[in-house]
């Protein structure tokens, strides 16, 4: 059998992908898994899903899901985090996705990066169009930051962006992150374990059939 290859589709700005990407890089290095960074753009992909825009959703809701359910992986994991949502969580995600896209074509060290990007967001409460903060999470990973800044917002770095996008909503994926082995997607950091399991004893290919949603 030939090496295993997950694509790893999130948004830099993802509290679930920052909460799994640990255990994430665990789990690729113990299999001898190839991870192809798929950033994209999160809201097209959760409107498509049929998700609502954080502002539409109940406080108990958000509280649970986006409060409560982030506490706890946190502490189950060991990953530091702020208590409250990032001061700049709905600013665009081109500057920081361009910076992962143009690591992974130079060959650098994507996997730290990535991480660092969602921990400085998570942790350190920094926005991800900020250049100079940007730059100081690419060092904390290891990295020169002027490639990557320089090239993040060239126009076919932000095509390929796009094309993720288009490629989230074509899987019909529901949000971030989602990991897909085989053409099969896992979502969410909480199926970790269940990608594990697949990549030593596949899963029995799909079988199970639901009436139409249009019927009911």
């Amino acid at each position: 059998m030939g090496q295993h290859r997950i694509e790893y589709f999130y948004s830099t700005h993802s509290a679930y992908a920052y909460l799994g990407s640990r255990r994430l890089a665990q789990i690729c290095a113990a299999h001898d898994c190839q991870l192809i960074h798929r950033p994209f753009l999160l809201s097209p992909v959760v409107e498509q899903a049929g998700g609502q825009p954080f502002a539409a959703r109940s406080q108990a809701h958000v509280d649970y899901f986006f409060g409560r359910e982030i506490e706890r992986w946190a502490a189950y994991r060991g990953v530091p985090i702020i208590d409250y949502r990032p001061t700049h969580h709905d600013n665009p995600l081109t500057l920081s996705s361009g910076m992962v896209i143009v690591a992974a074509r130079l060959g650098l060290d994507v996997d730290a990066l990535a991480h660092a990007l969602l921990q400085a967001h998570w942790r350190d409460d920094i926005d991800l169009m900020n250049p100079a903060q940007l730059e100081t999470a690419a060092r904390a990973a290891g990295l020169d930051p002027a490639p990557l800044l320089a090239g993040a917002m060239d126009g076919d770095v932000q095509a390929e962006l796009q094309a993720n996008t288009d490629a989230a909503l074509r899987l019909n994926l529901f949000g971030s992150p989602t990991y897909v082995l085989d053409g099969d997607p896992y979502y969410g950091q909480d199926h970790l374990d269940l990608l594990e399991h697949a990549l030593h004893q596949p899963f029995p290919q799909p079988a199970f059939q639901n009436p139409s949603v249009n019927d009911a």
